[in-house]
């Protein structure tokens, strides 16, 4: 096992590495350290001092990734892709382009996101299994008929219609939570219950019906059968032996995205003013600075790595089948 946990940790750094770089590059070919110095200044101060200006007090004034005019391994270093990008693999995010720092920035947020983010995934997920093990217990009947229409309907609505709709008939019209913005402390619930039930809501369909999809599968094996033959309840059935060997596929949704409620959702964040990760990510593309967004798809691809990793190792949990040498 932890010959395994190591090997994985060691193929890690290249992927990291590789997604630094392709991220590095296509931010570059879209933006130019002088287009983004252009947008940061505003149309009437835009001149070619006050863009020099600019770019030396940010690091944006040397080369993106070799500096033949440096002599030695500064030939390598002194430039923007080894200061802006290589040391976050110590953690070292460095500010943003409006000063502020970003890793400071990143433990203030992560709390807003998780505190939307957690509930959601708990509660959702609850629901959804539970929903998912009533369909397939009542298969080919009015339950389960009506319970998969309901998916493909729910699955069928934009996200952004619950957001909407929500804010307007919970918050609006029946003033029962505020519509948007956060703050910490006891009343926290109150800018909590309607993201995190939206987060619920829209996700609902597909998840529900994937994990039906799951049971139906082993409820058709070979090992149901016989346990129905030696005279197992149904329910018993289906709690003690399918819930069980169901929870593989299962597992492998639900680990890899444990580490993704750090980042918080991009879309309702934004939409209900709550100050996490996701609003963060997108106000930063829309003001097109790069030190946020690379520090971000840093911290995203270190979780999604994170998360193969738990899932890997919580098979063993489930299936005492799997070893891992």
């Amino acid at each position: 096992m932890i010959a395994y946990i190591l090997r994985r940790l060691l193929y890690a750094i290249p992927i990291l590495i590789g997604v630094n770089v392709v991220t590095f590059g296509l931010f570059f070919l879209v933006n130019t350290p002088d287009d983004m110095a252009r947008m940061q200044l505003g149309v009437k101060r835009v001149t070619p001092e006050a863009i020099a200006g600019w770019k030396q007090e940010r690091g944006y004034d040397k080369p993106l990734l070799y500096n033949d005019k440096a002599a030695g391994s500064a030939r390598l270093t002194d430039t923007i892709f080894f200061e802006k990008s290589l040391r976050m693999f110590v953690f070292d995010f460095g500010r943003a382009d409006d000063g502020r720092d970003i890793a400071r920035e990143i433990r203030l947020r992560m709390g807003p996101s998780l505190a939307v983010a957690l509930p959601s995934f708990i509660v959702g997920l609850l629901i959804y299994i539970t929903c998912a093990l009533a369909f397939a217990f009542f298969r080919a009947s009015y339950v389960d008929f009506w319970g998969v229409v309901a998916c493909v309907i729910a699955m069928s609505v934009s996200s952004m219609f619950y957001i909407i709709g929500g804010q307007y008939l919970i918050g609006k019209l029946w003033h029962l939570v505020p519509i948007s913005g956060y703050t910490g402390g006891p009343d926290a619930w109150r800018f909590i219950v309607l993201p995190a039930a939206v987060g619920v809501i829209s996700s609902f369909g597909a998840s529900t019906r994937m994990y039906r999809t799951f049971f139906l599968e082993e409820i058709s094996k070979d090992y149901v059968r016989t346990a129905r033959a030696k005279g197992l309840a149904e329910s018993a059935v289906l709690f003690r032996h399918v819930l069980k060997n169901a929870m593989i596929p299962i597992l492998t949704g639900v680990v890899v995205a444990i580490p993704f409620l750090f980042i918080g959702g991009l879309i309702t964040e934004s939409f209900f003013g709550i100050p996490g990760l996701g609003s963060y990510t997108i106000d930063a593309i829309n003001s097109q600075d790069f030190v946020v967004v690379r520090s971000m798809v840093f911290i995203g691809s270190l979780l999604y790595i994170a998360g193969l990793l738990l899932t890997d190792i919580s098979y063993t949990l489930v299936d005492p089948r799997v070893r891992l040498s």
